[in-house]
């Protein structure tokens, strides 16, 4: 029987990880194996996956809709040869994918024969203004999704998910809208028992030229930084940024990592695990529009949030 595949996208920051995340922590003994795809040289994400051992597979530096293409299809096929295989794949997409494109590529004859794509689910952060579903992007990744999640509805503030679900019928999606509530999505809303492989192949247009419209810098360090230079410094970044994320270690709690998270002009901060070994102390992931922050400016910025710096 043919191993079934979830497929989650949505904008950056929406809440992919989170949905992620949930699901895996509530398997129910289940062997969920999660191909996460991240923009940047370094995939937070995949770090910040719940039990992010031989389960998680990364997937860095480019877009599993376009120059990560092959390593998608070789990701699957590896997968797939796993014994015992796993009783299902997801696959979270990195912010800036077109799902059109993934969809034809998982239409791969070699793919189809052992794993189909079952459910292809958007994330949305219910506090988006309702004129950005009008973003070609964002478009594409809500039409292709059989369910979409409205996230973040605790900081969306009141009346948000009615009016992200009227933006959305507004724009004539099929799909079920469910909110997401940290990230808890029925699980039988993303794997009907007994649907995989009952339907056809899923219909697939013409490969649209892919546009760059984002790019993705990185920093590291291997100090610690100070959390108000750090605070000063994301101020100064945030009128250029679509979205940054990372993992640090601060000068006023040393040897504690913590997580920051930035997206829709929100910024957050949340203890995280142990220290990697092995890894820069200091590694944040910035996405900006194209010409918009200069590496030279960031590395600038940022330098002079390191302690002694």
């Amino acid at each position: 029987m043919a191993v079934p595949i979830l497929l989650v996208t949505g904008f950056l920051g929406a809440g992919k990880t989170t949905v992620v995340n949930h699901l895996l922590a509530h398997a129910e003994g289940q062997r969920i194996a999660a191909v996460v795809n991240d923009f940047g040289a370094i995939n937070i994400d995949a770090e910040l996956i719940a039990g992010a051992s031989d389960g998680v597979v990364s997937l860095a530096n480019g877009c599993i809709c376009c120059s990560l293409e092959g390593d998608l299809l070789r990701t699957l096929s590896t997968l797939l040869r796993r014994d015992p295989k796993p009783d299902c794949i997801v696959i979270e997409t990195s912010g800036v994918a077109d799902p059109a494109d993934i969809v034809r590529n998982l239409m791969d004859p070699v793919i189809l024969r052992e794993a189909q794509l079952e459910t292809v689910l958007c994330v949305l952060d219910a506090g988006t203004p309702p004129s950005a579903l009008d973003d070609a992007l964002m478009r594409s990744q809500l039409r292709v999704a059989d369910i979409v999640a409205l996230s973040k509805l605790d900081l969306a503030g009141a009346g948000a998910g009615v009016r992200m679900r009227e933006a959305i019928r507004a724009q004539r999606v099929p799909a079920v809208v469910v909110d997401a509530h940290h990230g808890e999505i029925p699980p039988a809303l993303l794997f009907p028992a007994g649907a995989c492989c009952s339907s056809a192949p899923r219909e697939v247009g013409p490969k649209r030229p892919a546009e760059e419209r984002f790019e993705a810098l990185s920093w590291t360090s291997d100090k610690p930084v100070s959390l108000p230079r750090l605070q000063q410094a994301i101020s100064r970044l945030a009128p250029k940024l679509a979205r940054a994320k990372g993992l640090f270690e601060t000068l006023e709690q040393p040897g504690r990592t913590m997580v920051f998270q930035f997206a829709a002009g929100r910024a957050t901060l949340a203890p995280g695990d142990a220290p990697t070994p092995g890894a820069a102390r200091t590694r944040i992931v910035f996405i900006a529009e194209l010409g918009m922050l200069s590496k030279a400016e960031l590395d600038e910025v940022m330098e002079a949030c390191v302690a002694g710096g």
